[in-house]
């Protein structure tokens, strides 16, 4: 039978017990409620409910899912059927249908079982095809945890949903959903709350750190472990810790660091704790780094680690992580030519620019998700970090990706490098822009999640809010000059 009124209002009313500050901007909900229609159906266009699925994984990453017909990024979820029984089972049976993630692979999160984490009221446009006027959507929405991520199998609906992404949780696309996200504790579950970095170098090698020989005051004493430790309350998610711990024990920060899954390492007294594993690549010199705790900081190959005191679930994870890598990524060089780089080398991190005019002078420039952790609202040409390819092979790929564009190799030229820092403790970087003189396509919002509009500017009226390393990159190629530099000190 259809959800019923009453229960829609008892479940309502219970969530603003909880947040009685909301209940102003949930008026509509509370007028719809009022309202003999059935506010369940989707054929209701005063305003309907509609149920989502917050699914946290174990490592306190939260799931969205690219949904077609809006081109945003959201959490999954959808319209009642008369079918469901209950406002959570229509956000698991949503869930289900879009992604795959059948229901016995979540878990209520404790005290979310029957009310909603977050409700969020939303104007939806009017579709002509389906002969729907605009109308509003008051989404309800349940917080799960996935207490079995290994033994899940991704299907998505290929008719509605592009694809999935796990983020932190402070990159949540909904505003008032990431601000509830952020103030929940413990957020990744009991049973999480430890993080190390799983750092490795193009040379197929991996930073271990030797501890301190301290029995019964330190985890375990004399052997080489992952840099990492414990969450700390001022910690929002997993990879805040780590990214804390490297800080704090060796000065280090990276780039990028992405989830890879979860060791199990075990007390003396027999208890078990789990620990978030994040892996990074970074090429420099350990004993460049300021060790805080520990004996030292040293690279070692996957090949050598049987002859260190290491623990066991340490070494496996060292061994699945290469496996994962590619061939000629993975497989270490002879130990002649594996030469550490000069004493006071810096690694400097490579960038490429697409600078892109049409033939009335007017250049393509994006606009920069809120949520983007460089340079966020602000608008910026197309661009990316070179990976594991040489940085054309790079240019055409974040073209194609990112806005749909297709470029060839024969259509691209250099035509400047810009030398630049940012904060004291940001890595350089060496950022290659390159003018592609012909192209197929029109640029597309290929990820909506990075980038939110493309957009041609008149050259000699650039928005305000550009980066400005882009702004003087700009100013030179006008001008045909080639080189320059910006954030060094004078």
């Amino acid at each position: 039978m259809p959800l019923s009124h009453e229960h829609i209002r008892t479940t309502v009313e219970t969530y603003l017990a909880r947040h009685p500050h909301e209940r102003e901007q949930l008026g509509a909900l509370l007028d719809a409620l009022e309202r003999p229609t059935d506010i369940a159906s989707r054929s209701t266009f005063t305003g309907h409910v509609t149920c989502g699925a917050i699914v946290l994984d174990p490592l306190g990453r939260v799931l969205h899912v690219l949904h077609l017909a809006s081109g945003k990024v959201l959490a999954p979820g959808g319209h009642a059927e008369p079918s469901d029984e209950s406002l959570a089972g229509t956000a698991l049976r949503e869930l289900y249908e879009e992604t795959g993630i059948p229901p016995k692979a979540v878990t209520p999160w404790p005290g979310y079982e029957t009310v909603p984490f977050d409700i969020d009221i939303h104007d939806i446009d009017a579709n002509r095809g389906k002969g729907e006027p605009g109308h509003q959507h008051f989404d309800l929405r349940f917080l799960f945890r996935l207490h079995t991520p290994n033994e899940v199998e991704v299907m998505l609906q290929e008719e509605e949903v592009g694809g999935i992404e796990w983020r932190p949780v402070d990159r949540a696309a909904s505003p008032s959903l990431r601000e509830k996200l952020l103030k929940l504790p413990l957020q990744v579950g009991p049973e999480m709350a430890n993080a190390s970095a799983l750092i490795y170098n193009d040379r197929g090698e991996y930073l271990l750190h030797l501890r301190d020989y301290l029995p019964g005051e330190i985890w375990e004493p004399g052997m080489w472990s992952l840099l990492g430790g414990g969450q700390e309350p001022q910690d929002a998610t997993l990879e805040h810790t780590v990214r804390r711990e490297l800080a704090e024990e060796a000065g280090l920060d990276l780039a990028d660091l992405f989830p890879f899954g979860t060791e199990y390492a075990s007390h003396d007294d027999g208890t078990t704790v789990a620990i978030a594993i994040y892996a990074g690549r970074w090429n420099g010199d350990p004993r460049e780094l300021h060790l805080t705790e520990g004996v030292m900081l040293a690279w070692f190959a996957p090949d050598d680690l049987h002859r260190l005191r290491i623990a066991d679930t340490t070494s496996d994870l060292v061994r699945r992580h290469a496996a994962s890598l590619p061939a000629a990524q993975s497989r270490p060089e002879p130990v002649e030519e594996r030469l550490a780089s000069p004493h006071g080398t810096v690694p400097n991190i490579i960038g490429v620019h697409l600078y892109l005019e049409r033939p009335d002078g007017t250049m393509l420039l994006g606009l920069r998700h809120p949520d983007s952790a460089f340079a966020p609202s602000t608008w910026h040409v197309l661009a990316g970090h070179c990976e594991q390819e040489n940085a054309i092979d790079c240019l055409i790929r974040e073209a194609r990706e990112e806005a749909g564009l297709h470029i060839d190799r024969k259509d691209v030229e250099l035509v400047h490098v810009v030398h630049h820092i940012g904060q004291p403790r940001n890595p350089p970087r060496m950022g290659l822009f390159f003018r592609a003189r012909t192209w197929s396509g029109e640029p597309v919002l290929r990820e909506p999640d990075k980038c939110t509009q493309w957009k041609f500017w008149d050259p000699t009226a650039l928005p305000d809010d550009l980066v400005p390393y882009t702004r003087l990159a700009i100013a030179k190629i006008q001008d045909g000059e080639l080189y320059s530099e910006t954030g060094w000190p004078a």
